[in-house]
């Protein structure tokens, strides 16, 4: 089970609660998914005033842990005060830290983000980084304190899955003691099951699900695909190989019959041809003298001809 600050959580995906085309909609999607833990905007949400109160009531019926995030935030200085504001509003030291850098890509702004963590840190807070996959900057976080890492896979929102695989693997190989979170870029339930397979701890998405045309059975759908990757990792995965490999060999080859070494069915074995051959004209052979010995119909209609005409010849006589 994921570790999150020493909490232990039996769900690996964790789910955002924007961008539903109802309430109805997102509780549905979020029970089917069988998150624990959910993100909230706490910019998006308070400003919604009257709506924001029915929100927050819908999201406590879900029985469910909050993880409030500073989506939005574009300074130190402003994700930090709406940490301060959602930990009142919350009563909960988590913060998803967002500091963000690009109005198009919602890239973090990684030198922020570092500083907004350190702040946060010493003032209590359990930080959860969003970040992109680039070792450097999640190594400057795990120093300033935080025990969770979430790199991006993509930018938010575009459903590309993992873009770089070899940097979100070299971090889960270079923070093997670190929670390890893909956030953002994932499309797919098969995205999800690819980040687990590198031995990601969880994944958080919300977009894919949001805006599919059938939430509910999409976040279904991710739920069991963050269930087969870790599976799949757990059960130890081959690793990809640039050529083919041979099933062990068979019981000919321990009988005697030589067998190309390593990789068939390119053979380049003359004996190994020599022997085939042998055994085809063995079996053609066969095939054509029980054939001789076998008579035809022509035959076997002659002879039940010749039957007929002796009981014939009996019954006058």
């Amino acid at each position: 089970m994921p570790n999150f600050y020493g909490k232990e959580f039996k769900s690996r995906l964790l789910i955002g609660s924007a961008l539903y085309s109802s309430p109805a909609i997102m509780q549905s999607a979020i029970r089917a998914s069988g998150a624990n833990i959910v993100t909230v905007s706490l910019r998006r949400e308070a400003a919604g005033g009257k709506t924001g109160d029915a929100f927050w009531s819908l999201i406590r019926e879900l029985d469910v842990t909050v993880l409030p995030n500073t989506a939005g935030c574009r300074s130190v200085r402003e994700a930090v005060t709406t940490a301060k504001l959602a930990r009142e509003l919350f009563a909960t030291s988590w913060i998803k830290l967002e500091v963000i850098a690009d109005n198009d890509t919602l890239q973090p702004d990684v030198v922020g983000l570092v500083e907004a963590a350190d702040i946060l840190i010493k003032d209590g807070f359990e930080v959860f980084p969003y970040c992109t996959e680039d070792l450097s900057v999640a190594m400057r976080l795990v120093d300033a304190g935080c025990k969770v890492v979430m790199p991006w896979a993509a930018p938010i929102g575009s459903a590309k899955g993992i873009t770089n695989r070899d940097a979100l693997k070299l971090l889960r190989d270079r923070l093997p003691d670190i929670t390890l979170v893909v956030d953002a870029g994932l499309g797919a339930p098969s995205h999800a099951a690819q980040a687990l397979e590198l031995g990601y701890d969880a994944v958080l998405l919300n977009t894919a699900i949001a805006k599919a045309a059938d939430p509910v059975a999409m976040a279904k759908a991710f739920r069991l695909g963050v269930e087969a990757g870790r599976t799949a990792h757990e059960a130890g995965l081959m690793e990809a190989r640039d050529f083919a490999s041979p099933p062990p060999l068979s019981s000919g080859h321990r009988s005697g019959m030589p067998y190309p070494d390593p990789f068939y069915p390119v053979v380049d074995s003359v004996a190994w041809v020599e022997r085939l051959t042998k055994l085809w004209r063995r079996h053609h052979s066969a095939a054509r003298q029980g054939a001789r010995r076998r008579p035809g119909a022509a035959d076997r209609e002659r002879r039940a001809g010749g039957d007929q005409g002796h009981a014939d010849q009996a019954g006058g006589e």
